[in-house]
């Protein structure tokens, strides 16, 4: 039962593991900037998350400035809204674990990213990235978040929430017929293009960890960078399709129009409109224009605040200390639901 006095609050967070990319953008930091607007929003550099596998701590520590970087060139108000990094607010860790102990573990053993991830090495993979969906899950519920913008690849982590919620209510928050000390986040999953692909395979997701430059746009890119990746991204000989039907068994042209859908804000089925019949070099043309136009400007003031660090530590340090206030006393009735014995408040 949702609680409609509950505020509408956004909580996302990016890895700060470098190369931000297309993907990044499509898929969730452009989604950010829109959803100030309806809610409030907090969004967060996940540095816990980035070290389930090693980091170089000096490249951490830039990147996280990085992430934050992009959040603020992209649009989002560090005034009205609270940009941050998830070391800066100790309560993260702390939900977390108290979390590892509601959640299951045969509930983690099905989630499917961490098989992907570790792959056939399982037994030396970090214990970290086996329980990293209940950080996530402590993220989302330390602020009461009721609404997380997610591609469709963490909507299983995202439901593994709403099912860690659900059982802390039911084993810690006894009241019948009330909302439940915990709300059950909703997905926002938005736009045309929320999984964008590689440029080298339509088949698979556009990753930071993907060995080929070609295979993605970064945020850090030049014009004529995105040019040479776009002119260079793969197709297949026949031309392009006269209607979205004619996408099924073609993944570069849904890959390649999608993204042009998203970046010009209109529909997928528009786009194959506009391109009906047209050959891959037409849209490959469009596309590199409308990239262009519309990632430059980010691009160059990312470049500008990060030349300014302690600029950006600012925001984070004061980020941070606004979303403990909000952490702090939910984590407060955390501790006293689960039976913690705590100094009396002076």
């Amino acid at each position: 039962m949702a609680d409609p006095n509950q505020t509408l609050r956004v909580l996302s967070g990016v890895q700060p593991t470098g190369n931000l990319h297309l993907g990044n953008y499509l898929g969730a930091i452009r989604n950010f900037v829109a959803l100030q607007a309806t809610h409030q929003c907090l969004y967060c550099v996940v540095d816990l998350h980035a070290i389930t596998v090693w980091q170089d701590p000096q490249d951490l520590v830039q990147q996280t400035r990085e992430v934050a970087a992009a959040f603020i060139a992209a649009g989002v108000d560090p005034k009205a809204h609270i940009i941050f990094n998830q070391s800066q607010v100790p309560e993260h860790t702390e939900l977390a674990w108290v979390l590892n102990c509601v959640a299951r573990i045969g509930w983690l053993n099905r989630m499917t990213q961490f098989k992907e991830k570790a792959g056939k090495h399982r037994e030396n993979a970090s214990v970290g990235l086996y329980i990293y969906p209940n950080l996530m899950a402590a993220d989302i519920l330390l602020y009461k978040a009721t609404h997380v913008p997610v591609g469709e690849d963490q909507k299983q982590h995202l439901e593994l929430a709403r099912d860690i919620a659900q059982k802390f209510n039911n084993d810690f928050d006894a009241a019948e017929g009330g909302p439940g000390f915990f709300p059950l986040p909703e997905p926002l999953i938005q736009g045309p293009a929320t999984r964008v692909m590689s440029l080298r395979d339509g088949s698979n997701k556009m990753s930071k960890s993907d060995p080929s430059d070609m295979s993605r746009i970064t945020l850090s890119d030049s014009a004529d960078d995105i040019a040479r990746k776009i002119r260079k991204a793969k197709t297949d000989p026949d031309a392009l399709p006269e209607s979205k039907d004619g996408l099924d068994g073609r993944p570069e042209a849904q890959n390649l129009l999608g993204i042009y859908a998203a970046l010009a804000d209109q529909s997928l089925e528009a786009t194959v409109a506009q391109f009906a019949g047209a050959q891959f070099s037409a849209l490959k043309t469009a596309l590199t224009d409308l990239a262009v136009e519309k990632l430059s400007p980010i691009t160059a003031e990312m470049q500008k605040l990060m030349t300014a660090p302690d600029h950006v530590d600012a925001i984070l340090a004061d980020g941070a200390q606004r979303a403990r206030a909000i952490a702090a006393p939910i984590m407060a009735d955390v501790r006293n639901k689960v039976g913690f014995l705590s100094a009396p408040r002076k």
